[in-house]
């Protein structure tokens, strides 16, 4: 039996309120809420020493008052270990998660050709490929880049937009938060997956989820 867990069971089996899955249903993620930086660095030397004893090598970035914790590719059961295990380390530590903290953010290029324009992005951005239709950085630290495939152009339209993906239960406070600052959801008819709300001028922004099988 294979021991691959898709993004729901993960959540599910992990047990973990402060977990959320983002991009493409493979990045897990959890922000915990420290305090101060002290708190940051205990937790991280925590998060160390047990990924160490798990053989798994999570994404840790620690800031002045919060630790951002990301399982990255393939999830099995050890990793449904490793983060019951960060959670409760995070607990002792009096470390608060922060589902609202969780997201990725991705730039979307329309293109007519991928192949053509892919190299290019890839090129200035020092990025690697993943799969047919993306660029990432290779540490993870910058948004990913996804090539959009069209079948025309579309003047009068963005051809690139800002894709914000978030945990389901997370999305609608910040689709809300659009017309409240200003902007106007110009389409809808895509939700629950996606919103697509718009500034004062028209520049378009995805507000979506990833709807795990």
């Amino acid at each position: 039996m294979s021991d691959r867990l898709g993004p729901r069971q993960f959540l599910a089996a992990a047990d973990a309120a402060g977990w959320r899955a983002v991009l493409g249903g493979s990045w897990v993620c959890a922000r915990y809420r420290t305090g101060s930086y002290a708190t940051g660095v205990a937790l991280v030397a925590a998060i160390g020493e047990l990924a160490a004893a798990s053989g798994r090598h999570p994404d840790v970035d620690l800031r002045p008052a919060s630790v951002d914790v990301r399982l990255v590719g393939d999830l099995g059961t050890r990793d449904v270990e490793l983060a019951r295990e960060v959670s409760a380390a995070a607990r002792e530590l009096g470390a608060v998660a922060d589902p609202a903290g969780v997201q990725h953010v991705q730039v979307a290029v329309d293109a007519l050709v991928i192949a053509d324009v892919r190299p290019f992005w890839r090129a200035v951005l020092g990025y690697e490929e993943f799969g047919d239709e993306d660029v990432v950085d290779p540490v993870r630290r910058g948004p990913t880049f996804w090539f959009q495939p069209m079948d025309a152009p579309r003047p009068q339209r963005n051809r690139i937009h800002v894709d914000v993906y978030l945990p389901p239960d997370q999305v609608r406070e910040r689709v809300a938060a659009a017309p409240a600052a200003g902007g106007r959801v110009v389409d809808d008819s895509n939700a629950p997956a996606w919103w697509t709300p718009a500034d004062p001028e028209g520049n378009e922004v995805d507000l979506a989820v990833w709807v795990a099988e």
